[in-house]
């Protein structure tokens, strides 16, 4: 995962390329300056954190996650599967989570901790094969699976056209605003191969300039 401080190395080309070929990426890229995609923490906090956000607002969801890493063993300091699954069901319901989230969140620590997911071998494999991973995981969808291959591993080439502001940035910027279909929102994203994850940054920045990391 890239320092917090650094673009991805492949950031820079990635704005060349896509400045040259499309007259969007080419107005979009000079407005955000030298801001770039940002990935914070470890596979598993980073996975545990997606979960507890679920359906719920940004200020909830940190106040939950607080109270989440004050009741697991060390978490305040660095989130472990073990110390998920010392935890009793009540214990975590009594931080704010939902039994559901409670279940949730076992799984991904049990999916951790036995080794389902082959974190070594991840920078190794292709991006379908993280998502059948991910997805194998309750809780975890396509599209979080998606948000983990960009912030995380910083894959250069996703296009998650599950994401609502994608197709709104895409019908805005591409469009003037007339609905867009999923078959139309990739034949645009298409064009942007190999960077589509830079360009669809850019597309996110266009609709909302303060950057949300995952």
């Amino acid at each position: 995962m890239p320092a917090a401080a650094t673009p991805p190395v492949y950031w820079e080309d990635a704005c060349k390329h896509l400045a040259k070929r499309d007259r969007v990426m080419r107005k979009l890229i000079p407005k955000c300056g030298n801001s770039h995609l940002k990935g914070r923490g470890d596979a598993f906090t980073t996975l545990a954190r997606s979960i507890v956000s679920q359906q719920i607002s940004v200020k909830a969801a940190q106040t939950v996650w607080d109270r989440f890493l004050a009741v697991v063993p060390g978490g305040a300091v660095h989130l472990k599967p073990a110390g998920v699954l010392k935890l009793q069901s009540a214990e975590l319901r009594a931080a704010g989570l939902s039994a559901r989230k409670v279940e949730y969140l076992n799984d991904l620590a049990q999916h951790f901790s036995t080794g389902s997911v082959h974190e070594r071998q991840w920078a190794e494999m292709d991006d379908e094969a993280i998502v059948d991973e991910l997805v194998a995981i309750r809780g975890i969808g396509r599209w979080t699976a998606e948000m983990f291959l960009m912030f995380h591993l910083a894959r250069p080439n996703v296009l998650p056209l599950d994401d609502a502001g994608l197709i709104k940035g895409i019908s805005v910027n591409y469009f003037s605003g007339e609905p867009v279909s999923r078959a139309e929102a990739r034949e645009v994203g298409d064009a942007w191969a190999p960077f589509r994850s830079v360009a669809t940054w850019y597309i996110w920045r266009s609709l909302e300039p303060t950057p949300v990391n995952y």
